[in-house]
């Protein structure tokens, strides 16, 4: 996989657009890189850089790619607009997630940034 760094603050990575988590196995790629190439503890993306099944929570792909995430102990932001979501099901998952701040859902790259590393 390629990908670029676009800047690292603390140990989180801010990952330029550019590539598609498309499977599971793009998330473990890009958690490799991130972790041992750039020895960060988490990572920032756009919300572009999943593919659209990430977001149908009905698909599994979420769920398997953030257990990904989990397992391996890698943090995640995705950055995106999220005001528009009309699923119910996605809107708890994000209230769920931003809680726990492993992974979260924000606006800005900055926002994420900050909410990944309280």
């Amino acid at each position: 996989m390629n990908f670029e760094l676009l800047s690292i603050h603390k140990d989180i990575a801010v990952v330029a657009d550019g590539f598609c988590i498309n499977t599971v196995d793009d998330a473990l790629e890009l958690i490799a890189n991130v972790s041992y190439q750039a020895g960060c503890s988490g990572l920032v993306i756009t919300q572009q850089c999943l593919k659209p099944d990430f977001f149908d929570l009905k698909t599994g792909f979420a769920g398997e790619v953030l257990q990904k995430f989990t397992t391996y102990n890698m943090r995640m932001g995705i950055v995106g607009d999220f005001s528009a979501v009309t699923s119910k099901s996605l809107n708890d998952f994000i209230y769920e997630s931003n809680k726990h701040k492993k992974i979260v859902f924000t606006d800005t790259v900055e926002k994420a940034i900050q909410m990944l590393s309280e």
